[in-house]
């Protein structure tokens, strides 16, 4: 019954969408821990968890009245449903699930490392090393681990301004 309210058959109006983009510009505005860097935390910053998962949410009410598959409450299969569906190119689908993984697998090691949870990369040589080990890095490599973390996540954030900042 609440699908109709959900997935609109015309989707959503052009006001609504607006309103949507607002309020997602004011959370990173206003969100973001202060001192934070926004290239660092793995839920609010650029390219990260959050950025991702608006863009999947979007294209979900924009077109989940047409698009069974988007009806889902998890963020890669929504992805890969508006892949499939022409909503979204491959290349950004797929820049969009290498953020969210990368993102997820640093914040899960980060609570395995420091035993307990933390969205923030963090930047300090020892933890980031041990952070890299456990999500297979060679030892000693979390530079390499934090300049994939960044790549990722900026291309990442590429796809959300074309996509949802459109």
């Amino acid at each position: 019954m609440i699908d109709d309210l959900r997935y609109p058959v015309d989707g959503l109006a052009d006001d609504d969408v607006r309103e949507i983009r607002r309020l997602k510009a004011r959370m990173e505005a206003e969100r973001l821990p202060r001192g934070a860097d926004p290239g660092l935390h793995t839920k609010l910053g650029r390219g990260g968890l959050s950025d991702v998962e608006w863009v999947a949410q979007l294209l979900q009410l924009r077109h989940g009245f047409q698009v069974p598959a988007l009806r889902t409450t998890r963020t890669l299969p929504a992805l890969l449903a508006a892949e499939q569906n022409g909503l979204l190119a491959h290349e950004d689908a797929q820049q969009l699930r290498d953020a969210w993984r990368i993102a997820t697998k640093v914040r899960d090691a980060v609570m395995l490392v420091r035993g307990k949870p933390s969205d923030l990369v963090p930047t300090d040589t020892h933890n980031l090393a041990a952070i890299a080990q456990v999500l297979g890095y060679p030892a000693h490599e979390g530079g390499a681990l934090l300049d994939d973390y960044r790549r990722l996540t900026r291309r990442a954030r590429v796809v959300v301004e074309r996509v949802f900042y459109a």
